[in-house]
């Protein structure tokens, strides 16, 4: 064992700081990505249990001038999360963060870790009777962090914007590994520089986002789904105007497909029923929603 990994280790703990030395430990979950084309080897995956801890990590690496990589859900399509072939570089995954610290239901606001899975941040405002309508087809695996640090879109921005939009306050450990609490919940704030904003969409380039306090809405009283073909990408944009006048802030999703894309659906998922796809270049989705 090497100074340096016995220094991440007394931060993090000994369990918490995984590497090849131990022919019976297996990254490969961290060192490649989802589509598995791309993999990397890791200098050491390091999984710590709090702000602190991460703060803590980072000063080791910045005083080693070891590089960091800040790993989600590890969801991402575009190899932003694993490491390079170097075996120099250290994962720090924040899978352990994943406490939902506190929901106010006056303010419709919900804090959590950045570890946390969006679809238990989803779970956790339902049981509350509130939404948070961020929803994208990795929300089974993805994390809030990863979500805000690469300003996520989903299925509802037509209605309720990007995570960027869906955000109020942010906790970040800085490249310095200091620790910036701006986990405020207020929503009409005009005071200095817009920090949170600079971090989000950042991808770990400024910090490592450890909290965030998001906005929250009542649920839908009722959601009215349709499915149309198009004949073109204009005939969908007239669409999208048209919804917009008709049903105002009730439109809440709006996603155009296209026939190739609606192809492989039919080939791969047989029992799956795609209709009009075979005879049209386009189909929307759009979603209504009343609250």
């Amino acid at each position: 064992m090497t100074p340096f990994i016995r220094i991440l280790r007394d931060i993090v703990g000994q369990a918490q700081v995984l590497t090849h030395d131990d022919p019976a430990t297996d990254l490969s979950a961290w060192e490649q990505d989802w589509r598995k084309r791309a993999t990397g080897r890791a200098l050491a995956v390091v999984r710590p249990g709090n702000t602190a801890e991460v703060a803590a990590v980072v000063r080791a690496c910045v005083a080693e001038g070891v590089s960091l990589v800040p790993q989600g859900g590890n969801t991402g399509l575009v190899v932003g999360a694993v490491p390079d072939d170097s075996g120099t570089q250290v994962v720090l995954s924040l899978s352990r963060m994943t406490t939902v610290r506190a929901i106010d239901s006056d303010n419709l606001t919900i804090t959590a870790d950045a570890g946390c899975v969006l679809r238990s941040v989803q779970e956790a405002a339902e049981r509350a009777g509130h939404l948070f309508p961020l929803s994208l087809a990795a929300e089974g695996s993805c994390t809030i962090g990863g979500n805000l640090a690469t300003n996520a879109g989903g299925t509802q921005v037509v209605r309720y914007g990007n995570a960027r939009d869906l955000c109020l306050g942010l906790e970040v450990v800085t490249a310095q590994g200091e620790i910036w609490n701006g986990l405020s919940g207020l929503r009409k704030d005009n005071t200095g520089y817009d920090l949170r904003d600079l971090f989000v969409g950042s991808e770990g380039t400024l910090g490592i986002i450890t909290a965030a306090t998001l906005k929250l809405y009542p649920l839908p009283a009722a959601q009215l789904t349709a499915w149309a073909a198009v004949p073109s990408l204009d005939a969908a944009v007239r669409l999208l105007a048209l919804a917009h006048r008709q049903l105002g802030a009730g439109l809440t999703g709006f996603e155009v497909m296209g026939h190739f894309a609606l192809s492989l659906v039919a080939k791969h998922f047989p029992q799956q029923r795609v209709p009009l796809w075979s005879e049209h270049p386009y189909c929307v989705l759009l979603e209504n929603s009343d609250s």
